[in-house]
């Protein structure tokens, strides 16, 4: 495995890479702001000012659903909101299911200014526009992901540094983070979760029967989420994005396809 190099940097906490087929990447920069895109030219913006962003996600029509306050989606400059639960202080992580549905981390308190986090809902929005409640006891619900059969469901409890996983048979704990805390999360086509620990300097994959396999160390950085690209990651982290081979791919990324005309629930 190679060394991560780096992509592109900036001052803020990076986040949510989102990779396109051409090998770009789009990303956020969560305190300083906006929406950017890293060609190999170079890093443009293409939706600014709007802060606290943890997920985005592209849709079928061109546009791209985009987290925060509430989830947004974008298109050519105008936005619209798709979804404000009631009583959220936000929407965190967002991640795309192989039918088109979008699934939404739902934030009940306000990170910043340090409150505890309670017990909030992981949301999934139908292509129909329907919505309901996958979960609703996880603490600080983050990174979002499907096993290679669609049948789980992963998702990091930030405040409980440990992912859970939601099936056929109910929620239980898949694994604890072995240092700081689990942020971002990506599935490998072996049905490996890869898991960026936050305060913890680096990613962890585990197996499928969630056994630690391996800690790719980033030294001196909060690393908060990361993405397949082929047999690539691309990592967000305070100040930079990197990209490391790992050498196995990533479980494939749809569009989503629900409505975004109104607004939801």
């Amino acid at each position: 495995m190679e060394n991560a190099s780096i992509v592109c940097e900036a001052e803020g906490l990076l986040e949510a890479p989102l990779v396109h087929a051409d090998g770009s990447v789009l990303f956020v920069d969560t305190t300083g702001g906006g929406v950017h895109h890293w060609t190999s030219t170079g890093t443009e913006t293409v939706l600014g000012r709007r802060r606290g962003i943890g997920g985005l996600a592209a849709h079928a029509d061109g546009g791209l659903l985009v987290s925060g306050r509430d989830l947004t989606y974008a298109d050519h400059g105008e936005t619209s909101t798709i979804l404000a639960p009631d009583g959220a202080t936000g929407i965190n992580d967002i991640a795309v299911a192989a039918d088109g549905s979008l699934f939404a981390g739902v934030l009940r308190h306000r990170p910043a200014l340090g409150e505890t986090a309670p017990p909030s809902e992981l949301l999934q929005i139908a292509t129909d526009g329907s919505v309901r409640i996958v979960a609703d006891d996880l603490l600080w619900p983050n990174g979002i992901g499907f096993s290679p059969d669609g049948a789980s469901t992963y998702v990091s409890e930030y405040a409980a540094s440990q992912v859970r996983i939601l099936g056929g048979d109910g929620s239980e704990v898949f694994a604890e983070a072995p240092r700081g805390e689990c942020d971002g999360l990506a599935v490998d086509v072996e049905g490996g979760v890869w898991v960026a620990l936050g305060s913890g300097g680096g990613i962890a994959r585990f197996t499928q029967a969630g056994e630690l396999d391996e800690i790719i160390e980033l030294p001196g950085r909060f690393v908060s989420s990361l993405a397949f690209a082929g047999t690539s990651i691309y990592v967000t982290t305070a100040g930079a994005l990197l990209r490391l081979h790992v050498g196995v791919a990533g479980v494939p990324v749809s569009d989503a396809t629900i409505p975004t005309g109104r607004t939801l629930g």
